[in-house]
């Protein structure tokens, strides 16, 4: 049976739906295959495209397993409006890549920055000479 639109069979909930379209757009956005989520699942190609149509459910522990894979946080991928920017995303799924001591020394810098403050400002100076 196909939902109104004759797009395929009627998922129901928009929620699921949603859900669905997240977890494919994060698998997207890291160039991961199905195959390669199926993997770190334990289930088939075919059962991970069913959860990116909303046409299987997905289980606690998948879901954790996802937002491993992806990097990002459970509620995220449930639709969580989290307070974090484009820039503060791509550098947490960057340091992810990198070895634990380059990801420290990252995390050096950051605390760094984050203490520096503003630089000071320049002044002209007013005819000293």
């Amino acid at each position: 049976m196909t939902g109104s639109t004759g797009q395929g069979p009627d998922t129901g909930s928009p929620k699921a739906d949603d859900l669905a379209l997240r977890i494919r757009r994060e698998r997207e956005y890291l160039a991961l295959s199905q195959e390669q989520v199926g993997a770190v699942l334990k289930i088939s190609r075919q059962a991970v495209g069913a959860i990116e149509t909303g046409r299987r459910k997905v289980s606690s522990q998948e879901l954790k397993s996802l937002a491993d894979l992806f990097g990002t946080s459970v509620d995220r991928l449930l639709g969580a409006e989290l307070q974090v920017d484009d820039t503060s995303q791509a550098l947490f799924r960057a340091a992810r890549e990198l070895s634990t001591e380059d990801r420290q020394q990252v995390l050096r810098f950051a605390e760094f920055l984050r203490h520096a403050g503003q630089p000071p400002s320049v002044d002209q100076p007013s005819g000293e000479g």
